[in-house]
């Protein structure tokens, strides 16, 4: 009998996991019979899909293409029999996005309850992080992100532009000054942010040029709200995106400093996903459900 399900099933658990011994005990199997399996598999395609060191565990080449097209039909296959058992008409199952804090608490989350009223069957299962994820490793249909993309094998659909603004509370800057030029920025206090992909410098285009000023701070958070809320509490300056301090701006919250100086200092936000004709019914509803709304939230 034909189990390639089943051995997919396996592989995935040991990438996902790290190592033979911890998806043995997952899938309640002994770490021999589960390295034979994946022997098996290798021996059968006759390609190694896995490399196998005493520390740890890594892909090949092929092992990356067999880990995302296994993950997209065990997908499948589990979509074909939630459509069998709920009715073929009945849209169901689980979408994996992941979303910035900020976008997902101020743009996606309020979206939620009109979705569910459509589609009462699908199940989101959302994480907010200003990190940016790996689609295949953490099994994400959709994540949203900021900036620039990687070149990869993913498909992205434009949403909008996060214009960002250097923005502080009135009482900060009645303390400190506000900044006239972009020299004036060493000093103040630049809140940052902690994550793999922020660098320490703000790339300011003044006067035609981008000028990548180096800043300071007291705070280097790993999500923009605890960056805005910082600054709402006078402790310094932050660079965010316009959509989230727009609420503080119009209220007085927050003042907008250099705006007369620097110019247009914007990021574009896309969401990306595994696509294709595969793509399972639930992704593909959710996405067209939410995406021009979010270019609404995002226009103002």
């Amino acid at each position: 009998m034909d189990n390639r399900a089943g051995e997919m099933q396996v592989f995935l658990r040991v990438v996902e996991s790290g190592s033979f011994s911890e998806a043995a005990r997952l899938l309640g199997m002994t770490p021999s019979t589960v390295s034979k399996l994946i022997s098996r598999v290798e021996d059968r395609l006759g390609v190694r899909l896995i490399e196998r060191s005493t520390r740890r565990l890594s892909l090949t080449a092929e092992g990356e293409i067999y880990y995302e097209r296994s993950q997209t039909f065990l997908q499948d296959l589990d979509q074909i029999e939630q459509e069998l058992s709920q009715g073929a008409a009945a849209t169901g199952g689980r979408v994996r996005v992941n979303v910035s804090v900020a976008l997902g608490v101020l743009g996606l989350e309020p979206l939620l309850p009109e979705f569910w009223k459509a589609y009462p069957n699908i199940v989101v299962d959302l994480s907010l992080s200003d990190e940016i994820v790996d689609l295949y490793l953490d099994r994400t249909d959709i994540a949203f992100r900021v900036g620039r993309l990687p070149d990869s094998g993913m498909v992205a659909r434009r949403i909008g532009t996060a214009h960002r603004k250097i923005v502080a509370s009135p009482a900060y800057l009645a303390r400190h000054g506000a900044p006239r030029t972009v020299d004036e920025l060493s000093r103040h206090n630049c809140l940052g942010f902690n994550f793999r992909r922020a660098v320490p410098v703000w790339p300011l285009k003044e006067r035609g040029r981008v000028v990548e000023r180096v800043v300071h701070g007291s705070l280097l958070g790993n999500n923009g709200e605890t960056v805005r809320r910082m600054a709402l509490a006078d402790v310094g300056l932050a660079r965010m995106g316009d959509y989230h301090v727009r609420a503080d701006l119009a209220a007085g919250r927050l003042v907008e400093v250099l705006g007369d100086v620097i110019e247009r200092d914007e990021e574009e936000i896309h969401a990306v996903f595994l696509g294709g004709p595969r793509m399972p019914e639930r992704v593909r509803v959710f996405l067209d459900f939410v995406v021009p709304r979010l270019q609404q939230f995002l226009n103002g």
